[in-house]
């Protein structure tokens, strides 16, 4: 049943792209699709290995047919072009480039482990996954170029103001994967499911402690799970078709349950509590159920308020990491260890000791050397830190708020970010370089 659920979320993800002047056969289509799916995986004779085999082939194919919605952690492609030199690089002239890009004096390839299944990709397909997997050594010129000849500080370098708007409330919320629903929580202890086209709230679900509800997270492979916590140390798995929480899917930490985030694929959840601990789950996605698996003290005493996980953040930085918020006047940038444990890299200076402030990953993968992050700051400024520079990390500070600036946020091309304070202002911030206003 997991594999089936994860292959309707695939295809959720890329309905947009289905017919997209006819939102009416992409409702229909996805509606079809999750019956085909629930009466497969009813079905015992199915074997597990040829579903998940499945899953794979179907992964790889709709990235061939639609380009992927973002660059992912996996390093999949935006699009079937790039940006080259300030022009547009389509699939053909890719692959006129794969010589270069083939380069073993240039480049290192990584063996792609995809467990028991094997594929034979041939043609342009072929051309285009291997050309995902390059490394690119200090020399990467190509890689480089594919991001526009600019460098960490030019790429970030935003100018000027797009849009100021002062009606935000304070609210914790979280997108589905379909982008049809949004999820939010609040102190009075519900959480509430909105339907994006209408607005209309279209189920109303109480905590079952009674307690408030800091903060709220769909499993980034399942449409139909999120995760919920509050203020009395819990965390709840909950079923958005029921409303109910999952059997096994509550597990009590430290502190309350202030900031949430899942690795890439969803196997593992992380929860940041107010006490300084990080606590590790792993996922049962079929049942929502929450095995407990570590906890680390990050700051005893300090409010942990964001969590950001990524598996890999630059081509040249390819091993997991975590993005922590704390209130220590820092931001922390951890290694996730393969046993689970963490291992601290970095520390960046910013203004945090009382503030919920968060931060996050720059959502693009990086083609040239050093990758960014983005926080908040009680000092009312947005910082940008190049995390691959040891000394002089902060490449861009961007001023305007008039109130500790409390959360940031990409779009997924990051030619634009919003910015929201404490006073309820929300700037969106225009990027501006090389290749001209985004």
């Amino acid at each position: 049943m997991a594999n089936w659920q994860q292959v309707f979320a695939l295809d959720a993800k890329y309905n947009a792209y289905r017919a997209p002047n006819n939102p009416q056969f992409r409702t229909l289509y996805i509606k079809r699709r999750s019956q085909l799916l629930r009466e497969s995986a009813s079905n015992p004779e199915k074997d597990s290995s040829a579903r998940k085999d499945y899953l794979q082939l179907r992964a790889r194919l709709l990235s061939a047919k639609y380009g992927s919605p973002a660059f992912s952690d996996q390093g999949s492609i935006k699009s079937r072009s790039f940006s080259f030199g300030g022009r547009s690089i389509s699939k053909s002239t890719l692959e006129s480039m794969d010589p270069k890009l083939g380069d073993t004096r240039k480049f290192h390839r990584r063996q792609r482990s995809s467990g028991s299944a094997k594929f034979n990709l041939d043609g342009p397909m072929k051309r285009i996954y291997d050309s995902i997997e390059l490394v690119p050594t200090k020399e990467a010129e190509a890689s480089r170029a594919m991001a526009g000849g600019m460098t960490v500080s030019e790429n970030y370098a935003f100018a000027g103001m797009h849009h100021i708007f002062d009606q935000h409330t304070d609210a914790d919320f979280a997108w589905s994967l379909s982008n049809d629903i949004i999820l939010s929580v609040s102190f009075d202890g519900t959480a509430r499911l909105w339907k994006v086209a209408s607005g209309e709230c279209i189920r109303t679900i109480r905590d079952i402690t009674g307690a408030e509800l800091h903060s709220c997270l769909f499993h980034p492979l399942n449409n139909n799970m999120f995760v919920t916590g509050n203020s009395k140390c819990f965390v709840q798995v909950i079923n958005v078709s029921t409303g109910k929480g999952y059997k096994g899917g509550s597990c009590k930490i430290t502190g309350q349950a202030l900031s949430l985030a899942f690795d890439p694929t969803g196997a593992t959840l992380w929860v940041g509590d107010d006490k300084g601990s990080l606590s590790s789950f792993n996922v049962d996605l079929a049942h929502g159920k929450l095995i407990r698996t570590r906890r680390v003290l990050v700051c005893e005493g300090h409010s942990i308020t964001s969590i950001s996980a990524r598996a890999w953040v630059s081509r040249e930085a390819r091993e997991p990491s975590l993005l922590v918020n704390c209130a220590i006047n820092s931001l922390c940038l951890f290694r996730i260890c393969p046993d689970g444990s963490l291992q601290l890299k970095k520390r960046f200076s910013i203004r945090q000791k009382h503030a919920h402030v968060r931060s996050t990953f720059c959502p693009l993968m990086s083609f040239r050397q050093g990758a960014c992050v983005i926080s908040g700051s009680e000092d009312m400024c947005v910082y940008f830190f190049d995390i691959g520079k040891d000394k002089k990390a902060c490449v861009n500070k961007l001023l305007g708020h008039s109130a500790p600036v409390l959360d940031v946020c990409f779009n997924c091309d990051e030619s634009l970010l919003a910015s929201c304070d404490a006073q309820g202002l929300v700037i969106i911030w225009k990027r501006e370089g090389k290749q001209g206003v985004l």
